[in-house]
């Protein structure tokens, strides 16, 4: 039973965590691509796609510690430090990616999404300033990018996105070093 535990567990682990380390990591480049050119709907369109599969594949994640915790209770180490260390570290990762990198990943989206929109805004204000009709739905008031969250007029958005990430990538990392060689392993690892 152990060996099919371990095996879910490296699956699992494979299968949830690689996806979100990797989406959002291409969160924050995509991201700067997407505020600099309001207008490129590809952009917006990759940024929806990297969240969804950050949220996701962040559900599916908690199959990992689960599974985890079932390998370590059939294998009789629960008390040894290098699980424990692993399962703080697993629990500080969960943290970081749902206080810190899906939060700000909704805000930088929705700062692409408005951005977006006073794009079109201002290409429908102009083309109604050149054929001289009247905007009378007052879409060609709006002006500038900003949210209410001010994500757009604050650049540096993406670059403390990128360093949540990264923290988020060291820790699953540690994890796996700590999974892979086991201090105290009797494997000679």
């Amino acid at each position: 039973m152990t060996k099919f535990f371990l095996v879910l567990h490296v699956l699992a682990a494979i299968v949830a965590v690689g996806p979100v380390t990797v989406a959002a990591s291409m969160f924050p480049p995509g991201a700067r691509r997407a505020l600099a050119d309001p207008g490129d709907q590809r952009a917006a369109e990759t940024l929806r796609l990297l969240h969804r599969i950050c949220r996701v594949y962040a559900g599916l994640g908690i199959a990992v510690p689960v599974l985890g915790f079932a390998t370590a209770m059939s294998m009789g180490v629960l008390g040894d430090a290098w699980l424990i260390a692993s399962m703080a570290l697993t629990g500080i990762a969960a943290a970081v990616l749902l206080a810190l990198v899906l939060p700000r990943q909704e805000e930088l989206l929705e700062a692409v999404e408005a951005a977006a929109g006073a794009d079109a805004t201002t290409e429908v204000a102009a083309t109604t300033a050149t054929t001289g009709t009247a905007d009378t739905t007052g879409a060609g008031a709006t002006t500038g990018t900003t949210t209410s969250t001010g994500v757009a007029a604050n650049p540096r958005a993406t670059v403390r996105l990128a360093m949540f990430t990264g923290i988020f990538n060291l820790l699953w990392a540690t994890v796996t070093i700590l999974m892979i060689v086991r201090p105290g392993s009797t494997t000679g690892a």
